[in-house]
């Protein structure tokens, strides 16, 4: 089994500042980390909730898919984040089992993480991302 557990799961939202509050006052959830990652024109802010996390999107930019997404389908469920041991062969094995990579080779995520994202095409609807944790990053 490559896939160790859920990291996270990705909501789109216009107003972070929004979504963080009501999170905080519905479930009394907390930001754990906050980060902009300019790659993919997001800024993101993780609770964490048991050893897995939420993960509020918003675009930093008109242009990135987040902005498109929302743009297209509105705000809620962007993407699906799987926790592998090796972002690597887990890409090679979603290949080979007939996914469309949008990530032909593994990369640099947010909090020191390696990942590579899989098209939804090919994957029943859904963008997944493969998550490694790089434990020295953190």
């Amino acid at each position: 089994m490559l896939l160790t557990e859920i990291d996270h799961v990705a909501i789109a939202v216009r107003d972070l500042e929004a979504a963080i509050d009501y999170y905080a006052r519905a479930f009394g959830a907390t930001v754990e980390h906050r980060e902009i990652v300019e790659s993919d024109g997001v800024e993101e802010a993780l609770l964490k909730v048991a050893e897995s996390y939420i993960q509020l999107l918003t675009p930093t930019s008109e242009t990135s898919p987040v902005a498109k997404a929302i743009e297209k389908r509105g705000e809620g469920l962007h993407h699906i984040g799987y926790r592998v041991d090796d972002c690597g062969v887990a890409l090679d094995s979603m290949i080979a089992a007939g996914a469309t990579a949008i990530d032909k080779a593994p990369r640099p995520g947010s909090r020191g993480t390696t990942v590579a994202f899989i098209h939804p095409k090919g994957s029943f609807g859904t963008l997944i991302e493969l998550v490694q944790e790089n434990p020295a990053a953190h």
